[in-house]
């Protein structure tokens, strides 16, 4: 069935809606779960790609643009028409790997600060596509941090909140005018 959330992977001047950048508070409230998938939810899941492949991003949650609904767009391919983005609603992480890897993430709600993380190398999610199909995945690589970096705006945690190393957070943070006091670091 093709999807009724398909939009051009491109970068429009004028994307849908607003990124909210670290330091706001909408960023830092759970998102509640969403109780019934319809035209608007797809609707909504169109204007966050379009908002996310207009910022160059590969993923982006709904609290990121002041919406606190459990929902999640991810596309780590997004020059590749072929490959179709993915919608996850009301996610869950059912399994984590005790494989741990660091890599270096970004997020566009902390514009051009890159630094790394510690997260399990594989994840298994269960979520409701746009349809409201149960779905299962089990990912790893750069799929499997970038679902769990978005589930984690949906619990109000911030990248920034797991960088272990605080002179480079605070370095990077200041370098682009940022405050380390908006990070909320977990134990």
């Amino acid at each position: 069935m093709p999807s009724e959330v398909a939009v051009a992977k491109k970068k429009l001047k004028n994307p849908p809606l607003d990124i909210r950048i670290i330091g706001d508070r909408v960023l830092r409230q759970p998102a509640k779960r969403v109780a019934k998938i319809d035209s608007e939810i797809r609707q909504l899941v169109r204007e966050m790609l379009q908002t996310m492949y207009s910022a160059d991003g590969i993923g982006l949650a709904a609290p990121q643009v002041a919406v606190q609904k459990q929902l999640i767009v991810i596309d780590c391919e997004p020059d590749n028409a072929a490959n179709p983005p993915l919608v996850l609603i009301n996610p869950t992480i059912k399994k984590l790997s005790r494989d741990m890897c660091v890599d270096q993430e970004g997020c566009l709600s902390i514009p051009n600060v890159y630094l790394d993380v510690k997260r399990p190398e594989v994840v298994e999610v269960a979520y409701k596509d746009e349809y409201g199909r149960p779905q299962t995945l089990m990912a790893t690589e750069l799929l499997s941090r970038c679902i769990q970096h978005e589930i984690d705006h949906l619990n109000g945690v911030l990248f920034v909140d797991r960088v272990e190393n605080t002179l480079a957070l605070t370095t990077e943070l200041s370098k682009y005018g940022f405050s380390s006091m908006n990070v909320k670091p977990i134990a």
